[in-house]
């Protein structure tokens, strides 16, 4: 009978949550004994067995400001994690994501356990924020599972660890994300649908709900064609936007849940939408977009510091800017109203992204045989099995 495997996983936030719940089961699919887990996590991570040793959102924080009022619960924190990591005696640790407390975390752990094999779920963004990162993580990670497929060649360019792409998580919903027969009305017929995204922190939403609305009264004030907007929204800031909403030259339809989001994505023509991974949604349902992004004026300084022309996630992707961007002092209604105009008729701006887009789902290597949940549950495996052996091959 195979001996049981021991994992501790350490996210830092509900996206970080959803991929640990995935791995779990993929784990439990794909070792033929016991899986014992233990960490820090949430709701999704609470149902595949994990008690997390703490709320998730003791260590959840958006910004400078926010990250400064937290720092002393953050920091308890982090040591609670060291010592229960210490106390469980794993056989590997997976870190999730949030690099800004995982990796601190880690490089603890592995002072205290050098014999314990660290896997990296999500890889930071070394290519393009603090690059000599990479090198720095080679002397506690074993091994990194990254979810976008130009990674692996940055790590090896920078001197990183050993890293795999293993897809991105968004491939397993492409059948949730394409739309159906029927479903999204061709371009030329009906009301022009605008999907628009402030975003889904309480900081992006009091930044962008402004100057969105400002560029909805301008698009409309330019077009001589009836305009629908879906504004989704999180839960906990639903109430919030709306209020916020009260003022736009369009009454948005307000939806909530995932479910509802991928509806208003399978149906949109066009999307206004804050920076992040609704970027990749949206490509991947084939609706052109203007993204835009602000942060406090703190943040902003050190813009110089990012080494990548581009901060969208659907560019950086598909290798090519095609999707507009506008941060900071850019990220104004004028400059955001003008380029979404061209996206309202078949343009060649418009056939730009969609042309791009088309690309993903073979960039993304959907068609392979297992999902990146599986992929990245045998590597885990795979470095258990080196570590026990004394091989440590990566």
């Amino acid at each position: 009978m195979a001996e049981p495997l021991r994992v501790f996983l350490v996210a830092g936030e509900p996206s970080g949550d959803q991929l640990g719940a995935s791995l779990i089961r993929a784990l439990r699919k794909g070792h033929p004994g016991e899986v014992i887990v233990e960490g820090v996590g949430a709701e999704a991570m609470a149902r595949e067995g994990l008690r997390s040793i703490f709320p998730l959102t003791d260590i959840t924080a958006m910004g400078v400001i926010q990250v400064v009022r937290k720092l002393p619960l953050i920091l308890r924190r982090a040591s609670d994690v060291v010592a229960a990591a210490v106390a469980a005696r794993p056989d590997v640790l997976v870190i999730i994501d949030s690099p800004d407390f995982t990796h601190p975390v880690a490089r603890r752990i592995a002072r205290r356990m050098p014999d314990l094999p660290i896997v990296n779920y999500v890889s930071p963004t070394v290519w393009a924020w603090r690059p000599g990162r990479a090198a720095k993580m080679r002397r506690y990670v074993a091994h990194v599972l990254a979810l976008k497929p130009f990674e692996p060649a940055a790590h090896l360019r920078l001197g990183g660890p050993p890293c795999t792409y293993i897809g991105h998580p968004l491939i397993e919903r492409l059948d949730d994300l394409a739309p159906a027969a029927g479903e999204r009305s061709p371009l030329s017929e009906g009301p022009l649908r605008l999907v628009v995204l402030p975003g889904s922190r309480r900081g992006e939403i009091s930044r962008l709900m402004a100057p969105f609305g400002e560029t909805l009264r301008r698009v409309v004030a330019g077009s001589e064609r009836e305009i629908e907007v879906t504004l989704p929204a999180v839960p906990h800031l639903s109430a919030e936007i709306r209020r916020a909403a009260e003022g736009w030259p369009v009454k948005p339809r307000i939806v909530e849940g995932e479910a509802a989001k991928y509806e208003a994505f399978r149906r949109s023509h066009v999307a206004l939408a804050a920076s992040g991974t609704v970027t990749l949604e949206l490509a991947l349902a084939g609706v052109p977009m203007v993204v835009a992004y602000q942060v406090s004026r703190a943040e902003g300084l050190l813009k110089f510091l990012i080494t990548t022309s581009t901060i969208v996630l659907a560019n950086l992707v598909v290798g090519e800017n095609v999707v507009p961007e506008f941060t900071q002092e850019d990220c104004i209604p004028e400059k955001l109203a003008a380029a979404v105009m061209p996206l309202l008729d078949d343009t060649p701006e418009r056939r730009r992204q969609a042309e791009a887009f088309a690309r993903l789902p073979e960039i993304l290597e959907a068609d392979a045989p297992t999902t990146p949940s599986e992929r990245a549950a045998a590597i885990v495996l795979r470095v258990v099995a080196e570590w026990r052996a004394g091989t440590r091959l990566g």
